[in-house]
């Protein structure tokens, strides 16, 4: 398992009339997690990942609300890989806020597609080795 720690300020722009964090920017704060994990945990940026000709478009997204964040609230977004990609990756998500409460839950998976032809194709062979050199 691979495992990873974001931390994320809510902004004004993020919130409803309430104050309270609007459900789409979860899913923007999952990928603001997925770059900082690439970038911070693996060293690769998806631009590299990108320049290497592999994309990795999202197929799926789960979301669980379980308590509203906040205007100004410093957010952990922990996030996880509990399996190495072949043709998918997955990535697990938990949100809380500074007093530790779970926010909410989630899950994406990406698929990986050459650049090029924008066709699929399995994980590449580099790819899974730096994920396996941070594997624990």
């Amino acid at each position: 398992m691979i495992a990873y720690e974001c931390k994320l300020r809510v902004w004004y722009e993020h919130t409803d009339q309430m104050g309270i964090v609007h459900h789409s920017n979860y899913i923007v704060y999952y990928e603001a997690a997925r770059s900082e994990f690439l970038r911070e945990a693996c060293g690769m940026s998806f631009a590299e990942v990108e320049r290497r000709g592999i994309m990795m478009p999202i197929l799926e997204v789960h979301s669980r609300y379980v308590k509203p964040a906040l205007y100004d609230e410093l957010l952990t977004v922990r996030i996880r890989i509990e399996e190495m990609p072949r043709a998918r990756i997955t990535f697990l998500y938990e949100i809380s806020n500074e007093r530790g409460e779970l926010l909410n839950t989630g899950s994406t998976v990406l698929g990986f597609i050459h650049s090029d032809t924008r066709r699929p194709c399995r994980c590449p062979v580099w790819f899974v080795q730096m994920l396996e050199e941070r594997w624990r």
